[in-house]
C-alpha cells in the first residue's frame, strides 16, 4: 500500500523567486546592450537554463530601479498555431456572433465590439503605458492591470514554436510598439508613449532556424550550460544556509549523470528540484556523502530520485545507484 501522510505533498516543491536568479557577466552584458538599443533580446539555451525565468528576473529588477515598471512579465506562450495579432489582442468572433443572434431574438440592442477584444501580451504592455483615460485601456480586462500605468517586461516564450511567418509579421510593430485593432471603427492605433520603457525578451530552443530580417532587429545571447562552480552557488541560493546538500559531491554526481544520459539531460531546474527531493526524504544519514558507499535505503532513495532528473525509460536503465 502506497504510505503518503499529507505533509508529503508539496513539501519539495520549488519555489522559483527572481531575486535568486544568477546572471553571468556574458548574459548581464547582453541585457545591458538590449536595454540601451531599446531591441529584444533573444535567449536560447537548453531547456531549465533558466531562460525564461530571466524574464522574472529583470522584471523585478527594473520594478525596483525604474519609475512606474510593472514587477513582472507579461507573458505570450507561442503556440504552433499562433498569428501576429495573437501577441497584440484577440478578438473573440466565435462568442460575439453567437451573443449577436441571442440579442437580435430577444430585440436588444447589440454588444459593443470591445466587449469581445482582449489585449495580449505585447498589445497589453503598450496599452499599459498610456493614460486611463486613453482608449487603449478599454481592452485590458485585468484587474490588477486596470489602473496601472508604466512600463513592463513583455515574455515571448519559444517563439521558434511559431509559423515560419510569425516573426516576419511582426517585424515592424516589434520595433516600433504600434499596432492596430481592425475590428474595430476606423482600425484604432495604439502606440507607446516613449515616456515608459518595454522590455521584450525572447526565447527559443533552437528548435528551428529564424528568419534573418528578424534576428537582425534582436540582441542575442546562448545561456551555457552552468560549470561546476556556478551550480554550487544557484544551488545555495535556493536551499537554507548550511543545508548540507550544497555539499560538491551531489554537484559532482549530477554531472555525472548528465554524461550518462543520452535523450534529455537534466538542467539546472531538475538538479534543484532533485536536491529538494532528497532533502524532504532525508536521504544523508550523516553530514557527508559518498555515492560509491550508499545503504539500501539510501539506493532506494537515489533510484527513486531520479524520476526527476531522468525523462526517458532508455535513459531510466542507463542508471542503477
Amino acid at each position: 500500500m502506497l504510505h503518503i501522510t499529507p505533509s508529503l505533498i508539496g513539501s519539495a516543491r520549488l519555489q522559483t523567486k527572481p531575486s535568486l536568479y544568477r546572471f553571468t557577466p556574458a548574459l548581464e552584458g547582453a541585457v545591458k546592450v538590449a536595454l540601451t538599443l531599446g531591441q529584444p533580446l533573444l535567449v536560447t539555451g537548453e531547456p531549465g537554463t533558466g531562460k525564461t525565468q530571466l524574464a522574472y528576473a529583470l522584471a523585478d529588477i527594473l520594478s525596483q530601479k525604474v519609475p512606474n515598471f510593472w514587477a513582472k512579465p507579461i507573458i505570450f506562450n507561442t503556440k504552433t498555431t499562433s498569428a501576429a495579432s495573437d501577441l497584440f489582442y484577440y478578438y473573440d468572433a466565435l462568442r460575439h456572433f453567437r451573443d449577436a443572434n441571442i440579442r437580435r431574438a430577444d430585440n436588444t440592442a447589440a454588444l459593443n465590439v470591445a466587449d469581445y477584444i482582449e489585449l495580449r501580451a505585447l498589445g497589453k504592455a503598450i496599452a499599459l503605458t498610456n493614460t486611463n483615460d486613453n482608449n487603449a485601456r478599454l481592452f485590458v480586462k485585468d484587474a490588477d492591470l486596470q489602473k496601472f500605468v508604466g512600463g513592463s517586461v513583455v515574455l515571448i516564450d519559444e517563439i521558434d514554436k511559431a509559423p515560419r511567418d510569425f516573426p516576419n509579421d511582426i517585424l515592424q510593430e516589434i520595433e516600433n510598439y504600434r499596432f492596430s485593432i481592425k475590428e474595430v471603427d476606423n482600425n484604432l492605433t495604439l502606440q507607446r508613449n516613449v515616456q515608459h520603457p518595454i522590455v521584450v525578451i525572447m526565447t527559443s530552443n533552437s528548435e528551428k532556424n529564424l528568419p534573418e530580417a528578424f534576428l537582425r532587429r534582436c540582441v542575442f545571447h546562448h545561456i551555457e550550460f552552468p560549470n561546476a562552480d556556478m551550480l554550487l552557488q544557484i544551488i545555495k541560493s535556493h536551499l537554507p544556509d548550511g543545508s548540507p546538500y550544497t555539499q560538491p559531491q551531489f554537484i559532482q554526481h549530477f554531472e555525472q549523470l548528465r554524461g550518462v544520459v543520452k535523450k534529455k539531460k537534466p538542467a539546472t531546474a531538475e538538479l534543484i528540484a532533485w536536491l529538494k527531493l532528497l532533502e524532504a526524504e532525508q536521504f544523508l544519514q550523516s553530514d557527508t556523502v559518498n555515492f560509491d558507499n550508499l545503504t539500501e535505503a539510501q539506493k532506494q532513495v537515489l533510484q527513486m530520485s531520479y524520476a526527476v532528473l531522468v525523462k526517458n525509460i532508455d535513459d531510466k536503465m542507463l542508471l542503477n545507484p
